[in-house]
């Protein structure tokens, strides 16, 4: 089967299905769970982050995704700071509910780093090495 994603652009979910949902997820003892961005027509996984109940409605409600900043303790709406907004696409729960794929429309770098993703670090050759450069600078992402 497949699915056009196109047609998956969310509108703002309704309260029973934010609950709905959220029912499905199975959180860990932290209140939080695992969400993998991924960009929606590549399919390039773009970022992993934590989600808590708040940051789950909050994107099903938004479009806009929010995750949870377990160094801050606080909501983490992606792109504040930054400008490098996800637009929610589609929101996946695995068959565990313990894991979350978020398909994103991503606008700019996923990565703090300035880097399109977080997973820049490969080995090659026996050796830990660094496979993307950043695209942006962290002074233009964050005016540092």
């Amino acid at each position: 089967m497949t699915t056009d994603t196109a047609a998956l652009t969310r509108t703002p979910a309704a309260p029973a299905e934010i609950e709905a949902a959220l029912a499905a997820i199975r959180f860990n003892a932290d209140g939080l769970v695992a969400a993998i961005a991924q960009q929606h027509d590549s399919g390039e996984v773009l970022m992993m982050a934590w989600m808590n109940r708040e940051a789950v409605a909050e994107t099903l409600t938004t479009g806009r995704v929010c995750y949870f900043s377990r160094s801050r303790n606080k909501l983490w709406r992606k792109g504040e700071t930054s400008g490098q907004q996800q637009h929610l696409v589609d929101l996946r729960i695995d068959c565990d509910g313990d894991t979350l794929l978020v398909l994103v429309d991503q606008l700019g770098v996923a990565c703090h780093t300035g880097r399109r993703n977080c997973f820049f670090h490969a080995l090659r050759d026996g050796a830990l090495a660094s496979i993307a450069e950043p695209e942006v600078s962290q002074e233009d992402l964050y005016g540092r």
